[in-house]
């Protein structure tokens, strides 16, 4: 029963991000977001062994109001996270969610370059803004006036 409760869970925010960029970036920011009462879906808050993880995954983005995407080289290289930007880029267009990019180390023209849609979206850098900072907007858009 406690299974199926879980899988019926609604999260403000789904982060998809590639590992290389966890230590540094995602981590703390998971953490500051959920400091700030938002409910997130965050791999290391989420899955758990024994998991599937295209489920799990696919469930937190189809439950989730905004998908945070932690933009950089590495996440452009991996399969995991592209599979997840489809998902969310999915929900976007359909609009049942909003897609808030984060740049981390990477530049406006690596990301054209790569995808051109999403260079498109204002984003917040993480070589301009700190953690708490990119925290805090991010809390303002999805808690609202």
């Amino acid at each position: 029963m406690a299974e199926i409760s879980q899988d019926n869970r609604e999260f403000d925010v789904f982060v998809s991000h590639a590992a290389e960029d966890k230590e540094a970036v995602v981590r703390p920011l998971a953490h500051a977001l959920q400091e700030r009462g938002l409910s997130v879906w965050y791999d290391e808050f989420e899955l758990r062994i024994g998991d599937s993880l295209r489920q799990r995954i696919d469930r937190g983005i189809a439950h989730s109001k905004f998908g945070l995407v932690v933009l950089s080289n590495s996440f452009f290289a991996k399969g995991w996270p592209q599979y997840e930007l489809d998902g969310l880029v999915t929900m976007a267009v359909s609009a049942k969610q909003v897609l808030l990019p984060i740049w981390h180390e990477i530049s406006k023209d690596e990301v054209v370059s790569q995808s051109p849609s999403l260079a498109d979206k204002v984003a917040l850098k993480t070589s301009d803004f700190s953690i708490s900072k990119i925290a805090d907007e991010i809390a303002a858009v999805v808690q609202g006036p």
